[in-house]
């Protein structure tokens, strides 16, 4: 159900931004380690966390990863394959933003026709050869 779906991309999306706020936070305490160890100032949480922009960021990877379960609902099967898809929402997504079509592979992005090779007989360059032909010595 697409609901489903949704709920468990959203809850990937968030698990995804735990795991990104960890690394922060991590880094944050990995550098107040080394300040005590060499009596420096202790580093601001402030420099390693921007409440108002990492808030945001956590909300539009939350929003991202529903709409990926909802999205591709119908080729999600278990709870697993949807957190899975929200985790990785915002990479899936602009992937599929980019994917090309095969009508734009064949006629380039302004829709333009191909340009014509040339065909053997008409002129432009030798004409192939074969082992063989009249020519060669026998």
């Amino acid at each position: 159900m697409w609901i489903d779906a949704s709920a468990c991309g959203a809850a990937g999306g968030l698990i995804a931004e735990a795991v990104v706020t960890f690394g922060r936070l991590n880094a944050w305490q990995q550098a107040r380690h080394t300040a005590r160890a060499t009596a420096a100032p202790l580093p601001r949480l402030d420099g390693f966390v921007d409440p108002l922009a990492d808030s945001l960021a956590a909300l539009l990877r939350v929003a991202l990863g529903g709409v990926a379960g909802w999205l591709l609902h119908a080729e999600i099967t278990g709870v697993y394959a949807a957190v899975t898809v929200g985790a990785s929402a915002p990479a899936l997504l602009a992937q599929v933003g980019r994917a090309t079509t095969p009508a734009v592979a064949l006629h380039g992005p302004d829709g333009a026709q191909p340009a014509a090779l040339p065909s053997p007989g008409d002129g432009q360059g030798p004409p192939p050869t074969r082992a063989g032909d009249a020519g060669e010595a026998s």
